[in-house]
Order: structure tokens, then sequence, then C-alpha cells
């Protein structure tokens, strides 16, 4: 009886150690599958949790604990960004030379012309053209001055702004965002249920659309800067103010005044001319009235008796 006692005692424990390691297998093959996100954060008690169990951090939380292990402002970043735009305006007698110029500074400083519009008259000519300049940056200044110089310079206005904030920050939300993308990644990789990759995508989705945004930005702003944009509208000259300046330049000499006396000569005659076309209606009524009354009035002087002479007195 006690050997039979003893071999039950020692079968009943046998089955309770067997069942103790196979829920304790259990757990680990538990903890392995449910426990996959945790793993591949560190810290994963005190890290938000990313779209695993339900329990979805909010974005922001998200983004500051990214920015706060970001590495900071990478080299070459602090340099000055500047935005240089910049508008002439020109006259010229000759627009299409005028155009022709202004291509030929832009090929001495390595631009480019981005748009051409232009506008001619009844005869075919050039009148008007819009000419949209892309320039180097660093050659700016000495761009503007002499595309003032083309033509003769109507008006003119340039501004710059400053952007140096706005790269750095680009800069520093890029690399943070593409931080945060590959920890999301790996946060998909070793998901399991369903519901938790559902909602990994959702966050991954949205942070690449947030990256894509700021790369274009950056992509804006460092074509800005790198080069600059000047808008050059050129005008023809009024006839106008061209003989007034062709006259300014012979306003001595003979030919002078020989122009001068014709011009004179003219003036005269006009006015003649003008007084006698004021005097011809007035002329044309007298002679019509004036005519057949005077030959009435003739008429009767004949017919009226000649007054006799008066006699002499005697003496």
């Amino acid at each position: 009886m006690r050997s039979t006692r003893a071999l039950a005692v020692a079968a009943l424990a046998a089955v309770l150690t067997l069942s103790a390691c196979s829920s304790g297998g259990d757990d680990d093959a538990g903890g392995d599958g449910n426990g996959a996100g945790d793993q591949a954060r560190p810290n994963a008690a005190s890290a938000p949790r990313d779209g695993v169990d339900g329990n979805l951090a909010e974005p922001d939380s998200l983004d500051r604990a990214y920015n706060a292990n970001d590495e900071g402002v990478a080299p070459g970043e602090t340099e000055e960004a500047i935005i240089s735009k910049g508008n002439v305006h020109l006259l010229s007698k000759d627009v299409e030379k005028t155009v022709f110029d202004v291509q030929a500074l832009v090929d001495k400083y390595g631009g480019e012309i981005t748009e051409r519009e232009t506008g001619t008259d009844d005869e075919g000519d050039v009148r008007v053209a819009r000419l949209l300049l892309r320039i180097p940056s660093k050659s700016f200044q000495d761009a503007f001055v002499d595309l003032e110089q083309v033509a003769d310079l109507k008006s003119s206005n340039s501004t710059a702004e400053d952007v140096t904030t706005q790269v750095i920050d680009t800069s520093v939300r890029i690399r943070a965002q593409r931080r945060s993308l590959r920890r999301v990644e790996v946060l998909l990789d070793r998901a399991t249920s369903i519901r938790d990759i559902v909602a990994i995508e959702a966050q991954l989705t949205r942070r690449q659309a947030d990256l894509d945004s700021l790369e274009k930005r950056k992509a804006f702003l460092s074509d800005q800067t790198e080069m600059s944009t000047v808008t050059v509208n050129i005008e023809r000259t009024p006839d106008e103010e061209t003989k007034k300046k062709e006259k300014k330049d012979d306003d001595s000499g003979f030919l002078s005044g020989l122009d001068n006396g014709w011009h004179a000569l003219v003036s005269f005659g006009t006015g003649l001319a003008t007084v006698a076309g004021a005097l011809l209606p007035w002329s044309i009524a007298l002679l019509l009235v004036g005519g057949p009354l005077l030959l009435l009035v003739r008429r009767l002087r004949r017919r009226a008796p000649t007054p006799a002479a008066p006699e002499p007195a005697d003496a």
C-alpha cells in the first residue's frame, strides 16, 4: 500500500510539473506574439504606443518625442538664404533689338528666360515685350544694374526676403519625419493583428504625406534662393517723344532755321485761311442783301426832282 501511494504521489507531481511547463511555454509564446511591438521600441514602458492594441498615441506627442532626439542643424544650413526679385521697365525704339540684348545679358550671367510674351502693331513690328528671367542669386545685383542700362529706363524696383529660418526649420522637420517613418515601419513589420496593422498603416500614410509636403517646400525654397527672378517689360518709345528728342538734338543751325521758318509760314497761311473762311459767309450774305438794296437806292435818286437854284437878290 505504501508503494502504491508513493507511485500515485510521484505521478501527480509529474503531471503538475508538466502542466506548469506547458503553461510557462504558452505564456512565453504569447509574450512573443503580443509584445512584438514593444520589443521593436526601446523603453516600451515609457514610449508612446503607435497603433498597437488600440492604444494610439497622439501624432503631436510622437513628433515631440522624435524631435527631442533630433540631431540638430546640419552643417551648411546656417548660411544666409535670400530670395531676390526685381522688375525693370524699359523704353526702346527697337523692341526686338532690346530683347536680343537682354538675352545676351542673361547668357552672360548663366541664367535663362523662362517666359516670353510679345505684342505687335498693325504693321507686324514688335511693340511691347515681357520677359521673365531666372538669374543666379549671387549675380543678381550686377545683372540688375546691367539690365537698367540696356535701353531707356522708365522704372525699376527690387526686393530681398531673408528665409534662412524657414530653410533651417524645414530641414529639421524633414529629418525628424524620416526618423518617425522608420520607427513606424518597424512597428508595421512586427505587428501581428489586423487591428494593429490597419492602425499603423494609417499613421504611416499620414506621416509620408507630411514628409512629401515638407520636401516640396524645401525644394521650392532652394530654387527661389539659388535663382533670382527678374521681370523685364520693354515698350516702344512713343512717336511724339521720338520727334521731340530728334528736335532737341538739332535745335540750331540752318536746318533748324529753315524748319522754323517753314512752320511759321504754314501757321500764317493756316491763320489767313481761317479768317477768310470765317468772313466768307458774311460776304455772301452782304452781297445777296446789299446788292439789290444798292440798286434801289440808285433808282430812287434818279427819279427825285432836282431842286431849283435860288435867284440872286437885287442890289
